[in-house]
């Protein structure tokens, strides 16, 4: 086992300690300006957005990347990895820093809970980019529509369902895991060995897993339910969806039909060359597209 030190890692940058929604997050910020809220995936930490960390300050924002509900340094209490209650712990981490919203930028099952905090709560979301993760609805959809597409992409979640076994073999997986939905070359060895250790962390396996298994079997359980039909709420915040064009996590042609749920300026961008995650194996591209998009003052479709 490893402890929460393994998340401490030097840059840039400065690590904070943010109690909000009731519980307490690690965060790490850079710079200063307008909030930039950055939501990781799996099966990763907020160490993923550490190019970002440098090109947002640079160019006048306040990026602040946030361990996740049971990743990293945050607590990880032994429920509540269902999507409503993500998306309230980041409201509540923008008011904890200072803010009413914020630019919203999710990569994974960061994007699921940002597409989720614009739906639930749009005051807080001042713009919307999602990396890698379709329209929860879109999401739901495909797995039934499309069986040879994103339902066979989707079967690794199925072995998350069992009890205890998945947790126990998860750390020994994550290089794996990352080179099967990556582009070539991602991760080069030292990224594998940071996100190897950080599943190290006691109960981060469990927790990480959780997030799989509420999604799985809440499709049909009143509290899932609720949630869907919470989530046709129109999107008003203006939207840049990108995706790696290689990515065999979740297919493009499964998050393209996302805009059907957001009612304000809307943008789709494919980040060529690249997998299930743009913002580490192409980031000089990505952070061209984000910071051309965010300098618009009105993005158009």
């Amino acid at each position: 086992m490893a402890d929460e030190s393994v998340v401490q890692l030097d840059g840039p940058w400065t690590h904070r300690s943010i109690h909000a929604a009731g519980a307490r997050f690690h965060a790490v910020e850079a710079g200063e300006g307008p909030l930039v809220l950055l939501l990781h995936g799996f099966p990763q930490f907020w160490w993923t957005w550490r190019n970002q960390l440098k090109s947002l300050p640079e160019r006048g924002y306040r990026a602040v990347a946030v361990d996740l509900r049971g990743y990293g340094g945050s607590d990880k209490p032994p429920r509540g990895y269902d999507l409503p209650t993500l998306a309230s712990d980041a409201t509540g981490l923008i008011r904890a820093l200072g803010e009413t919203s914020a630019i919203v930028v999710g990569h994974d099952w960061g994007g699921l809970l940002a597409w989720t905090m614009a739906a639930l709560s749009p005051k807080s979301v001042q713009r919307l980019v999602v990396v890698g993760a379709p329209h929860p609805l879109r999401l739901r959809s495909s797995l039934l529509t499309d069986p040879f597409g994103q339902l066979r992409a989707s079967a690794y979640s199925l072995g998350f369902q069992l009890p205890f076994l998945p947790e126990r073999r998860l750390p020994k997986r994550v290089r794996q895991i990352l080179t099967d939905w990556a582009g070539p070359g991602f991760p080069d060895d030292e990224t594998a060995k940071v996100y190897e250790e950080a599943f190290r962390i006691n109960a981060v396996p469990h927790s990480a897993l959780e997030y799989h298994r509420w999604f799985a079997r809440s499709q049909l359980r009143p509290d899932g339910l609720r949630y869907a039909r919470a989530m046709h709420t129109e999107i008003e915040a203006p939207t840049l969806q990108l995706h790696g064009a290689l990515d065999s996590c979740t297919l493009p042609r499964t998050a393209q039909g996302s805009s059907r749920y957001v009612a304000a300026p809307y943008r789709w961008k494919l980040i060529e060359g690249a997998g299930h995650f743009p913002h580490e194996e192409q980031p000089e591209a990505f952070d061209t597209e984000l910071a051309g998009w965010l300098a618009d003052p009105e993005p158009d479709r």
